[in-house]
């Protein structure tokens, strides 16, 4: 797990939010622009882009670059978080992340005001909790994670780095996420268990025994 970071960012001058540079501009994106724009607590800079993506602005924000452009844009940011989904494969947002690192900007972590992040739990660098998701007691969350709107993170789960917790999913207690796996929408992991790294869990799925290092799992009824 990446460093514990569950504060509000610092601001960059009295009176004023600092502000955020979103890389990637799909529809991750936007729905982490809805979150941001009810947290108030950062200015949305605008979308950095790959070579190949949209110039068009997102949501009303301006596309200021692309990934290349990223060690210029970081002489004038401080903030930015990685705004690139995750279904299939944690590849291209483990490389984003790692790219901003590398540069010394600051991934803050951010939560939606209308999600409930217990103050004994602990998120890290670059992670994003949705819309109505609820983080319980004693779980920790990695870095780089998205947990999704309406999930549920039970107590004392752990959530390891460049995890993407779908839509409504529930991990109970004590459940162990190895890094890098994707839980789709609706799944339920029973309490307990452990899922290996970089697996795929397909939405609707009930998980009901350990699981190792790269499984693609459906219900099997």
């Amino acid at each position: 797990l990446g460093t514990q970071v569950n504060q509000p960012a610092k601001q960059c001058r009295v009176g004023l939010k600092p502000s955020l540079l979103l890389i990637g501009g799909g529809g991750h994106c936007r729905s982490v622009i809805d979150v941001l724009e009810q947290m108030k607590q950062f200015e949305i800079a605008g979308i950095v882009e790959s070579l190949s993506g949209s110039a068009m602005p997102v949501l009303g924000y301006p596309v200021l670059g692309i990934d290349e452009d990223l060690p210029q844009l970081r002489e004038k940011y401080e903030y930015g978080l990685v705004t690139v989904g995750q279904i299939k494969s944690p590849v291209l947002r483990v490389m984003l992340y790692r790219k901003l690192k590398e540069l010394n900007i600051t991934l803050p972590v951010i939560f939606s005001p209308r999600a409930y992040v217990s103050s004994h739990a602990q998120l890290s660098a670059g992670t994003i909790v949705m819309h109505d998701a609820l983080v319980n007691a004693g779980a920790k969350i990695g870095i780089n994670c998205i947990i999704n709107s309406k999930t549920l993170i039970e107590h004392d789960v752990c959530i390891e780095d460049h995890c993407h917790i779908s839509t409504g999913s529930v991990v109970n207690g004590g459940a162990k996420v190895g890094q890098g796996t994707f839980i789709g929408s609706g799944a339920v992991l029973r309490e307990g268990i452990r899922v290996g790294q970089d697996s795929f869990i397909a939405a609707g799925t009930k998980v009901m025994k350990d699981l190792p290092p790269n499984s693609n799992y459906r219900n099997r009824l």
